[in-house]
């Protein structure tokens, strides 16, 4: 069989897939990395949906094991039983199937049906809602659970939603797949600049939600940013309609200090999970003068990542873009 992986597109994640397929066809599979061990090629949590006349999207391997995956998928739609698949260095399937790279992945296999379609629906409220939510899968016959913030929890499922890591562990009832679903990463760029444009369709690329907020309307026009979400207001006002949480990025970049100025305080106030300006050391040195006249300490300060981006040297709108995204990637995942 030649595969050609397709990653999900922007903006469609695997359970939209899923829920439409299911409705369409009456059942699909979903493919989630549950566990990984060195030089895997997809994080856990790596999903691959897998419909009825060879239809999949998405990734598990970065298309090491995606042959093997899909015909067992096959089975697993036919049987109703899910089924946990490891490949790693030493597996023979997986050198005939190609993962030499030294890593070992876990795929867990589920078979999804109509009769699964309120439990699909719940996990896109919950991500439309932007509330964090954990999926239980045992594995021995597939038995589901949704446990949400709010919920008395304890023990590894209030650690995975904590954390936000996807595993595998040890239940009274067996193996279970821990899978915490968190709203996804986005990004709301403060300033409809030529670094804006290029970013945003970056941003997008990466799966992030890309929302664009400036009170120009010249600036901020549906021409110039087409496929993202457009506000023409101001940042306090758009971030009241947006919300803030601790899954948004925002990135100023009108240079002009009075927007900017106004969004990262308003972003300040907030949980966010990354805040960042465009501007020289200089630039940044008067922000900061500015910003504790309003009162904000040395604390809340220290969150603003500026100059903006790392320091790869980068030159011109799409290596800034480049950098800016780099650094969001980096604080998001927890890197130093």
């Amino acid at each position: 069989m030649n595969i050609q992986v397709q990653p999900v597109e922007a903006g469609r994640d695997a359970w939209h897939i899923a829920r439409r397929w299911i409705a369409e066809h009456g059942r699909a599979a979903l493919a989630t990395v549950v566990s990984t061990w060195g030089s895997a090629p997809v994080p856990a949590g790596g999903h691959l949906v897998i419909g009825p006349d060879d239809r999949f999207e998405g990734s598990v391997s970065g298309g090491c094991v995606e042959a093997d995956v899909l015909a067992e998928a096959v089975d697993i739609m036919a049987s109703g039983k899910p089924k946990l698949l490891e490949y790693g260095i030493s597996d023979d399937t997986a050198w005939r199937v190609g993962l030499p790279c030294g890593g070992t992945i876990k795929v867990l296999v589920e078979p999804l049906t109509r009769a699964d379609l309120a439990h699909v629906d719940a996990i896109i409220d919950a991500r439309e809602q932007r509330r964090s939510i954990v999926r239980v899968t045992r594995v021995a016959d597939g038995e589901r659970s949704l446990y949400r913030e709010g919920d008395a929890l304890s023990g590894d499922i209030a650690k995975a939603l904590t954390s936000g890591i996807v595993g595998l562990i040890e239940t009274p009832d067996g193996v279970a797949a821990v899978q915490p679903i968190v709203p996804p990463l986005r990004v709301i760029i403060v300033g409809a600049t030529h670094i804006g444009q290029v970013f945003a369709d970056m941003a997008r690329l990466t799966g992030y939600g890309v929302t664009v907020v400036d009170p120009r309307a010249a600036f901020a026009s549906e021409e110039r940013f087409g496929a993202s979400a457009i506000v023409a207001d101001w940042p306090q006002a758009s971030f009241d309609r947006i919300g803030l949480d601790a899954r948004t990025a925002v990135v100023a970049l009108t240079h002009a200090s009075h927007i900017d100025d106004e969004a990262i305080a308003a972003a300040l106030r907030a949980p966010c999970i990354y805040i960042g300006a465009l501007g020289s050391r200089a630039t940044n040195a008067k922000r900061i003068d500015r910003l504790k006249a309003l009162g904000f300490g040395d604390d809340d300060l220290q969150r603003i990542h500026a100059p903006i981006g790392l320091n790869i040297g980068a030159k011109g709108p799409a290596e800034i873009a480049v950098s800016i995204l780099a650094e969001i990637v980096k604080v998001s995942r927890g890197a130093t």
